[in-house]
């Protein structure tokens, strides 16, 4: 079986969001598992002289952008076992960021076109096209409208994964045939409450729809969820199905861990004791062990939860804590925990932007990791929080609900709350703050929630089941 794996972003090449993370572990798990799988995404002017010197060229072509041709030109890296190509456009890609220019449209219906125009040229030719999000949302458009008679691409399927259904490509519908080259009969699949939609098209012409938790396939059938998609899924429901996402669990792997102050298991975890200590002292808190430490770290963005935290913030703050936050995103929430950090510099630290090596401090170094969602796909930080042995607050919903149960049944792995409510959340929070002072049962459940296997493993064999169904269809 030969999968090519379509996204906008993988690492270790570029990111911007958790699809990077899915992108760069995801083919190498099913590689481990035997599947053909190689990746393909754009060739940004962000990235690095040194991954850039570990690519050689393939080819040069040209692509069809509407009533134009583009150049196209291919190179391949191989990367951690896994093959991938790189589409190099200077005019579209040679940008600052990845996204929120002007065309983007333009510049994701050319890299969409483009990866079927390369196949002929790479020596591979998939069983399965496995799309992600909206930027390679027209793949199965195209090949449904422009290659499906041609025998090279006649028995292709494609998987759609719907990442984070808030973004779906829409634009005006003058954009159809000038820019997006779809014939004239073929239009309504792509138009969709009087504009044009990317993702509603791949709905229609895909395959199977994957999402990133079966919790989150459930929720965007709900009008609340689905960001005006809910009428166009509900008609494909037959397509869809939730497969959770993993981690890559040797990027997150406190035995090993570069980044952290000193590695630790959950046969010895005398080392998190040290990373709590060493984390203190980096956020220029005073050095506490009775005192929890709740680590944040995420965009400060209001679907993440952030104004039921903002709420009851200083409530939580009466008691004995200390908080590790590090983001960066909207200013509402920005000079909020600026000013709660100047206002209390003995239980707030504060780091505005991201910050890689200091994220894996807080995941190692922190007792709590607090995570209450308004939406969550899949989420990877609760998930991360359980490998460093740090006990995560959740709101039931999305990945998150699918991750983390509740302790009060004595067999969980964290603390959750199910409405959207700030109080709902802050009795939470006591209910936590209560478990961490019994250190006995603490411990249990720190060696409880360090045990759980969230690797891609569990999430690649679900994948391998699913493009078998749809061979075999």
């Amino acid at each position: 079986m030969k999968v090519l794996y379509a996204s906008s972003e993988a690492l270790p090449f570029a990111m911007s969001g958790g699809l990077a993370d899915v992108a760069g572990a995801l083919p190498k798990a099913l590689r481990k598992r035997f599947i053909g799988c190689r990746v393909v995404m754009p060739l940004y002017s962000s990235i690095s002289e040194e991954l850039r010197s570990k690519m050689t060229f393939v080819c040069s072509i040209t692509v069809p952008v509407a009533w134009r041709r583009q150049y196209c030109g291919v190179f391949e890296a191989h990367m951690d076992g896994v093959i991938y190509y790189l589409i190099d456009n200077q005019y579209y890609f040679n940008r600052e960021g990845m996204y929120g220019h002007y065309d983007d449209a333009e510049r994701f219906a050319f890299f969409s076109r483009a990866v079927l125009e390369i196949i002929p040229h790479i020596g591979f030719t998939p069983d399965i096209i496995h799309c992600n999000d909206w930027q390679t949302a027209l793949i199965p458009v195209y090949l449904d409208a422009f290659y499906k008679y041609d025998d090279l691409y006649k028995n292709m399927k494609t998987v759609f994964t719907i990442h984070n259904i808030q973004y779906q490509g829409k634009y005006g519908k003058e954009l159809i045939g000038d820019v997006l080259g779809i014939p004239y009969e073929r239009e309504s699949i792509i138009e969709y409450d009087d504009c044009v939609n990317f993702m509603k098209g791949a709905i229609q012409c895909s395959n199977k729809i994957t999402t990133v938790s079966p919790t989150y396939s459930k929720e965007i059938l709900d009008p609340y969820y689905s960001h005006g998609l809910d009428s166009i899924l509900k008609e494909f429901t037959y397509k869809l199905t939730g497969i959770v996402n993993g981690i890559d669990v040797d990027v997150y792997n406190p035995e090993t861990d570069k980044l952290i102050y000193k590695n630790f298991n959950a046969d010895d975890m005398s080392g998190k004791a040290y990373n709590k200590q060493k984390l203190q002292e980096e956020l220029g808190l005073p050095v506490r062990d009775n005192a929890p430490v709740i680590g944040i770290v995420t965009r400060l963005v209001k679907h993440k939860g952030l104004d039921l935290v903002k709420c009851v913030f200083e409530e939580i703050l009466k008691a004995d804590v200390q908080f590790a936050i590090l983001g960066s995103g909207e200013w509402e929430f920005e000079s909020f925990f600026n000013e709660m950090a100047q206002k209390y510099p003995d239980k707030v630290g504060l780091k505005i932007g991201f910050n890689p090596q200091l994220a894996h401090r807080i995941y190692a170094g922190a007792d709590i990791f607090l995570m209450p969602s308004q939406s969550e796909p899949c989420g990877l930080a609760q998930m991360v929080a359980l490998r460093y042995g740090t006990i995560p607050i959740v709101r039931e919903t999305g990945g998150l609900n699918d991750t983390i149960s509740d302790s009060g049944d004595g067999i969980g792995n964290g603390f959750t709350f199910k409405s959207y409510n700030a109080h709902d959340m802050l009795n939470t929070v006591w209910r936590a703050l209560e478990g961490y002072s019994d250190k006995q049962g603490w411990q249990t459940l720190k060696e409880r929630a360090m045990r759980c296997d969230n690797s891609w493993g569990t999430s690649a064999n679900a994948y391998i089941k699913l493009y078998k169904e749809i061979l075999n269809s």
